[in-house]
């Protein structure tokens, strides 16, 4: 009877015994990381096969970190298609005389998730060479089609400056960033300081000494305080900085949309030689209004590779926010967002109870999908038409991204397409491995625990076992399990 036990193991596909237990490099490596089994989602699913290769807690509830934009991305490209583009306009209900608008400027943003100050300056530039130069009328901003919804930057965790806590805006520019610059005087010993973009509703107070020696973390050496609100801010910086350091910069999200753009407005107008005699007011555009000029976004295509690559979450949120505009109206909300994706994913047969969407970035405590349904989601892109630019989106191992430094010295460098993820208590990754035998495989690990942050090694692990995997190293295993149970 013991031999006809282990002659079914051995005759059993290799996936019967697999689904339930971790590879044992992973398990061993968790272990290392004091990270349990019971918080962890795992699932390992070769493409075409009918059956997953693992299924550790591949039906937990967990938070996905920034592997949620994986569904972001994938629904808004199969939705909007790979070659859509937001608009940013600029009409007039006046009329240009002798380079005088008299009349109105309404700036209409449609939220276009990359509108840097470079394409800002070139919109501008556009204009002026039309023929404007004054402007006797206001400068009339409209960002209607997103929905006013209460935003604190500081909610997620207490870092209301950093970029990647910006919220969504119909009429987002260069992320609402001011980038600080530190650059040493060796001949003065002094430390200059200035801001890009240079809004006077941004002040500097430079109090650095000029220091000799390493650099060390010339950060915390700086001493930096922000202080500020939506109409102003002020950056004082009261310690040390080194020669040693060389040049440096840092960005900071300051003031609130409309003062941001409207003062990058005034200012980049003002160095095209332009003039401006009204005031600045939020107000939907009239309906007789006509488009002067009009600047493009890269297609979905390009902005969905930034979103993976380097997780953005500002663009990953200005992405999700369009998939709830309704019938191309607006006002777009994170309701209707939300409504928007579980209906797509409900007509592609991916029912998902456990789902959360709360900004379809990952930057959230509340959002939920089990690493079954997270590779369901990636087992459904392979067969979409989107597939090729979704997984051009991911980061490559050991080539660029968020996995550029990881995996170097492993025969799976270059060979796998990964979204990572990772918040606090939260560490994840998410993609599309290719085996040693040719085969496409897509692989999710969730961790949710008070350790994530060591869980690096166990999901590297997993990624290798997975590149590595193959029939007789399956049947290995199951012959130990049978030499077991004789």
């Amino acid at each position: 009877m013991r031999l006809l036990t282990i002659a079914l193991l051995l005759l059993l596909p290799c996936t019967a015994i697999a689904q339930s237990a971790l590879p044992a490099p992973v398990a061993r490596a968790l272990a290392l990381a004091q990270i349990p089994e019971s918080a962890v989602g795992v699932y390992v699913h070769e493409i075409g096969a009918k059956e997953p290769v693992v299924a550790v807690g591949a039906d937990h509830s967990l938070n996905p970190a920034s592997t949620m934009k994986l569904v972001t991305t994938y629904a808004g490209l199969e939705l909007l298609g790979p070659a859509y583009t937001w608009n940013t306009d600029i009409l007039t209900d006046g009329i240009v005389a002798q380079e005088v608008l008299t009349g109105n400027l309404y700036l209409r943003g449609s939220g276009d998730p990359k509108l840097t100050i470079e394409e800002f300056w070139l919109l501008l530039r556009s204009l002026r060479a039309r023929g404007v130069r004054e402007i006797r009328g206001d400068l009339v901003l409209d960002g209607r089609l997103f929905a006013e919804e209460n935003y604190d930057p500081s909610g997620f965790d207490n870092q209301p400056t950093s970029p990647y806590n910006t919220g969504p805006s119909a009429l987002l520019v260069n992320f609402k960033a001011v980038t600080l610059q530190l650059v040493p005087d060796a001949a003065t010993r002094t430390v200059r300081v200035f801001a890009d973009p240079p809004l006077p509703q941004v002040q500097i107070i430079n109090n650095l000494k000029f220091t000799d020696g390493a650099c060390g973390d010339w950060l915390g050496r700086a001493r930096l305080d922000i202080q500020g609100n939506a109409d102003s801010a002020r950056f004082t910086l009261n310690g040390s900085y080194a020669l040693a350091c060389g040049e440096n910069a840092r960005s900071y999200s300051v003031l609130g949309h409309r003062q941001y753009v409207s003062a990058l407005f005034m200012q980049l107008w003002q160095e095209l030689g332009g003039t401006i005699t009204g005031q600045v007011r939020d107000a939907a555009t009239p309906s007789q209004a006509r488009v002067v000029v009009t600047t493009k976004s890269e297609s979905l295509s390009e902005i969905v590779r930034d979103i993976n690559k380097y997780s953005n979450n500002v663009m990953a949120r200005q992405l999700f926010l369009t998939l709830g505009i309704n019938g191309g109206a607006g006002p777009a909300s994170t309701a209707g967002a939300t409504v928007g994706i579980k209906q797509w994913l409900a007509l592609k047969g991916l029912a998902m109870p456990e789902l959360v969407l709360d900004n379809g970035s990952g930057l959230s405590r509340i959002e939920r999908i089990s690493a079954r349904n997270l590779g369901a989601v990636l087992l459904s892109a392979y067969a979409s038409p989107v597939m090729p630019e979704l997984m051009a989106s991911l980061p490559v191992a050991a080539v660029d991204g968020t996995m550029r430094r990881r995996l170097k010295s492993a025969e799976i460098a270059g060979q796998a397409h990964i979204k990572t993820g990772s918040l606090s208590g939260a560490r994840s990754i998410a993609g599309y491995v290719l085996d040693a035998q040719g085969n496409r495989v897509v692989v999710v690990f969730l961790v949710n625990h008070g350790y994530a942050y060591n869980a690096q090694p166990a999901m590297d692990a997993l990624l290798s076992w997975t590149h590595n995997r193959d029939s007789s190293n399956c049947c290995e295993n199951l012959k130990r399990q049978g030499q077991r149970k004789k």
